[in-house]
């Protein structure tokens, strides 16, 4: 970069002496022009009679010269000092040329010396970085390396580099080093070294930073060692038991990856199961001893007790007086025979009070049995009815305003349902039932809207309660009083009924139903427990209902009680999630009830509140259903084509989930849903795509399958699983597309769906979709949410809530309609027959077929055929 050395040039003068040729004791040196700001070059020489500075070959002006005369002190010899100023016009003038220079020439009266050249050169710094250092995650212990290129510049920069805006020193941390090339090396990642990286770039012009890079260092997740077996679960028989382990060896950090696998194992066991001890036979008496007693002795060996059974009860000795010629004995004393007039007398006495009691029972039974109506009212009260108020100038209909005024009574008779057999009951008419006629009948009962627009009024301007949002479609909600009423949320198979009466006469409510998404609640499981229901609330909590309304919400699990342990859950006014009803178990309070069937659970509850539906499998053979849909763009304006599959939990709420956003992002459903059965065997689930023709389509996915952790299926709380399968058609053309996707659990269930449409036009697939224009209304008030005509539902339950005879009363309604092993929970209520008909609202509204209960409702009381006779029309 420079300097030449200083050359001599003799005098061609004779007789000089090249001592006296001048040198220099100061040379000009390379310097940089900072933005306008001139330099300044220097040069000393002794002895010397003349300096003169030239540039780039050219002399430089005498009076651009400054010049300086002293003598040296050690030799006395003259020493001359000059100095120029270069400026930073001076310089661009030959920018490109070559580079500008500048040199010293010292005559003395022996010859001439030259100095080296010095150059002059413009400093600067580019703003932007060739090369800026990234953000990255590595995990622990791998090495890193972040590079960095600083931007152009004169003279080249220096580098160093900000650990969150501290200066990373090399020298203090051996794991740190900066390669030649100002690369930043660690040798291993370390927790402490996640932080934000900058790399600084500096000269003397300007200092320049690089964007942060942001270093992750995450650990994954590794599991410790099994716990031991727990205990049996049960103590007599065939149960299980499990062990667990937890996924802190170490836990995972900073976004590492969770273990994989379960962190529960289960296995079935047997206990022996506890054997009681029972008594042998006892032995034959002794002979009678000198103290006129004899005795016997039996053994508790038959069986002994085994596995912790609990030991005999009772004397192993019995020892009795006998009589033989040895003994004498006194002849029973009048004191005896006193005592045993006085024991007939208290016997005779007993048997009189018994008597008396069974004739007032008969009596009283009897009575009752006359009080049952005939069921002439069974067929006559269904009727059809018209909602429509009735006409005056129509004297032809028969008005029956609805009897409101019933009174609260409490069941209290068998719970066990009689068969009797074909025998007939003959029922005279009663005063609970009057008969309506043979003649066909036209009912007229009030409802909400009949009562006048003052009725409506009133009710719309009650202000006992808070508003509520509207407009989510996720909720529903209405104004309630004693009629009651339903409240539904669309598509979702949620619905909420309020029975008659549930609501106390002169309260107005303002009822919500709510459902909610899963990252909105957190819901906290833990071992093998899994989600099996959508997160549904209603409310406001806390108000008072005198009778259970019925909360209805899908589910997907395939019940069992071998395989499943199911808990209702509710969330506490303090956010924590409680058990309140274990399904199967004896309910330990009477607030919630819960009717599971193949597809859908009816939650009776007292209480208002958020509900959720989890299960703890207890075997691997427990399953949950999943629903397989598939979605492909409406349109393909590009050749890439994405077929999106979904694996969701099997109810109708997380599908319309599904199809809304779908409708969103323009995707249209391929192929008819399928259900998997997904088991609790810790295997994931396997996604393909098969026999496409390599002419037309290409597939790029690079692994042979796609596959979805067990954890994150089975735990219920990820809604919308999905894999992507990307295809790319080969020509713009290509509209038709052909092939087979495989969806199976590893060593489990499978489905296959077969593909075979037009991307373009085909949407022979839409029928599955629900328009929106087709959703039911949301809240239904009074009578026109119910099926049964309120009339008809108050002399029912009048007739069959006393006990009948032969069981013809409630509990035979409800082996009519396959309900009978809820008989406990309905015997607990004031009226047993009122819960069945709300169950039976609950289920079949709003396509229930009414004749189907009427027939059942008319073999209860069955007396005459042709009285009991239920036509489809009549109902």
């Amino acid at each position: 970069t420079g300097a030449q050395q200083s050359a001599t040039v003799a005098n061609p003068a004779s007789g000089a002496s090249p001592d006296l040729l001048p040198h220099f004791q100061l040379e000009p040196e390379d310097v940089y022009i900072v933005k306008n700001k001139a330099v300044s070059l220097a040069c000393r020489a002794t002895p010397a009679t003349q300096i003169y500075f030239k540039c780039n070959g050219e002399w430089v002006h005498q009076a651009d010269h400054v010049t300086q005369h002293s003598t040296d002190r050690g030799t006395g010899l003259p020493v001359m000092e000059v100095r120029i100023e270069v400026t930073r016009q001076q310089v661009e003038k030959i920018f490109g040329l070559e580079e500008y220079w500048c040199q010293c020439v010292a005559w003395s009266s022996s010859g001439t010396t030259k100095s080296q050249k010095a150059f002059v050169r413009i400093a600067y710094l580019r703003k932007n970085f060739e090369q800026e250092p990234m953000a990255r995650e590595v995990s622990i212990e791998q090495g890193i390396v972040l590079p960095c290129r600083p931007p152009e510049g004169i003279p080249p920069a220096e580098v160093e580099w900000l650990r969150n805006e501290e200066l990373v020193d090399p020298a203090l941390d051996a794991n740190v080093y900066v390669t030649p090339e100002h690369s930043l090396v660690l040798r291993q990642a370390r927790l402490a070294d996640t932080a934000n990286y900058t790399c600084v770039a500096k000269n003397i012009v300007a200092r320049r930073r690089s964007a942060s890079a942001a270093i992750t260092v995450y650990v994954n997740g590794g599991w410790s060692t099994w716990t031991q077996w727990s205990g049996c679960s049960t103590s007599c028989g065939r149960g299980w038991q499990k062990r667990s382990r937890t996924c802190t060896n170490p836990t995972p950090l900073n976004g590492g990856a969770f273990c994989e696998g379960q962190n529960v194992q289960k296995t079935a066991c047997t206990t022996l199961c506890p054997v009681d001890g029972a008594w042998s036979e006892w032995s034959k008496w002794s002979v009678c001893g000198a103290e006129c007693t004899h005795w016997r002795n039996r053994e508790c060996s038959e069986p002994a007790p085994r596995n912790g059974g609990r030991d005999c009860h009772g004397p192993e000795l019995d020892t009795r007086n006998c009589t033989s010629e040895l003994c004498s004995h006194a002849a029973p004393g009048a004191e005896d025979v006193a005592l045993y007039v006085g024991l007939v007398a208290v016997a005779v006495c007993l048997v009189l009070l018994l008597l008396v009691g069974v004739l007032v029972y008969c009596r009283k039974k009897g009575g009752l049995d006359a009080d049952v109506a005939d069921s002439s009212i069974l067929t006559a009260g269904f009727q059809p009815v018209s909602i429509k108020p009735s006409k005056a100038d129509n004297p032809s209909l028969l008005t029956i305003q609805p009897d409101l005024s019933t009174t609260t009574m409490t069941y209290q008779g068998s719970l066990c349902p009689r068969q009797d057999g074909p025998a007939k009951l003959q029922l005279p008419n009663g005063h609970l039932l009057s008969p309506l006629g043979t003649g066909r009948h036209t009912l007229h009962h009030s409802s909400p809207a009949a009562e006048g627009a003052d009725f409506v009024a009133r009710l719309s301007t009650q202000s006992y309660f808070r508003s509520l949002p509207r407009g989510n479609t996720n909720m529903a909600y209405g104004t309630f009083n004693f009629l009651g009423g339903r409240l539904m949320i669309p598509n979702t198979g949620i619905s909420l009924l309020i029975p008659p009466d549930a609501i106390p006469r002169g309260k107005i409510y303002e009822v919500y139903l709510t459902l909610h998404k899963q990252e909105e609640v957190r819901l906290p499981l833990a071992g093998c427990q899994t989600l099996l229901s959508p997160i549904v609330s209603c409310g406001p909590p806390g108000v008072l209902l005198t009778r259970p309304a019925i909360l209805a919400m899908g589910h997907c699990v395939e019940a069992s009680a071998e395989n499943w342990s199911i808990r209702l859950k509710k969330q506490s006014c303090e956010g924590t999630w409680e058990d309140v009803l274990q399904l199967g178990a004896e309910p330990c309070t009477e607030l919630y009830y819960c009717q599971l069937e193949a597809q859908a659970c009816y939650i009776f509850t007292e209480q208002l509140g958020r509900f959720a539906l989890v299960g703890e499998s207890l075997s691997m053979a427990a399953s949950k259903r999943l629903k397989l849909v598939l979605f492909a763009p409406a349109a393909c304006p590009s050749l890439e084509y994405n077929i999106r599959v979904y694996c969701l939990s099997d109810t109708q709420d997380v599908l319309k989930e599904v199809i809304q956003l779908e409708k969103q992002l323009g995707g249209q459903l391929i192929g008819a849903p399928r259900v998997l059965h997904f088991k609790d065997s810790y295997h994931n689930l396997r996604l393909s795509i098969h026999d496409m023709p390599s002419s037309l389509w290409k597939s790029k996915l690079l692994a042979s399958y796609q596959e979805i952790p067990f954890y994150h299926i089975w735990s219920g709380l990820q809604p919308f699983l999905h894999c992507t399968f990307t295809l790319e058609r080969l020509s713009p053309s290509t509209c038709e597309l052909a092939c087979k996707i495989w969806v199976w659990q590893v060593e489990g269930d499978g489905q296959s769906f077969t593909i075979n449409f037009n991307i373009a036009k085909d949407t022979r697939f839409s029928d599955w979709l629900v328009p929106d224009s087709e959703v039911g209304a949301p809240a239904l008030v009074g009578p026109s949410a119910f099926k049964i005509p309120f009339l008809i539902r108050q002399k029912i339950i009048s007739s069959l809530d006393p006990p009948g005879t032969r069981g013809a009363d409630w509990r035979m309604l409800a082996q009519k309609l396959n309900l009978d092993s809820h008989l406990s929970f309905f015997a607990s209520k004031p009226s047993p027959t009122a819960m069945i008909l709300n169950l039976w609202e609950a289920r079949h509204f709003p396509n229930g077929n009414l004749s189907q209960l009427a027939a059942a409702v008319a073999e209860v009381g069955k007396q005459d055929g042709a009285l009991f006779a239920v036509s489809e029309a009549e109902c």
